[in-house]
């Protein structure tokens, strides 16, 4: 018995194998380079769908299947329309700036306070900041949440009430 499942191949997305499980998929804004590789799972890259697959029993085998598809989902839609995630710069007593700078986003005046906080951005991702609003656009949707997470992680409130000191950039909503 094999379990498999398919992702049908979308107009202008083009996939490829490469060597050593490397699978590169391409598109109208660019290309995402992904390895996959399972002892008990196999990928196929046909001319109009991608198909995983095992011929294991084991729900843990299973559920590679179910997510390399879904990586691969989410490749395909990241090189074709992109992950764009908004976030806001709230603060209530002391007006907090945020800046892009070599790779990192730096927070200053948190809380009042006279150090520069800062959060990686990772890969290709771009950050675009407003007097209120953070962007965070990229194709990889890992990065792009991986980045989003690194910035709202920065400005957590350490030692003090979170009911009272609600300053901070969080995540709003993702497009």
């Amino acid at each position: 018995m094999v379990y498999e499942q398919k992702y049908d191949i979308a107009e202008g997305v083009k996939v490829e194998a490469g060597a050593d499980g490397m699978v590169s998929i391409s598109g109208e804004k660019g290309s995402v380079d992904r390895v996959f590789v399972h002892p008990h799972v196999k990928l196929s890259i046909g001319s109009d769908c991608v198909t995983a697959s095992t011929e294991s029993k084991r729900k843990m085998n299973k559920a590679v299947v179910g997510s390399w598809i879904s990586h691969i989902n989410n490749m395909a839609k990241g090189v074709t329309s992109g992950f764009v995630y908004n976030m806001k710069i709230v603060y209530t007593h002391f007006p907090m700036t945020a800046s892009v700078n070599n790779g990192v986003v730096e927070i200053k005046n948190f809380l009042g306070a006279k150090g520069i906080l800062k959060a990686k951005i990772v890969g290709d991702t771009g950050v675009k900041v407003g007097k209120e609003d953070v962007t965070v656009t990229g194709m990889d949707k890992e990065h792009v949440g991986q980045t989003a997470a690194n910035i709202e992680r920065a400005c957590k409130v350490k030692g003090k009430d979170r009911r009272v000191f609600q300053d901070g950039i969080f995540f709003v909503s993702k497009e």
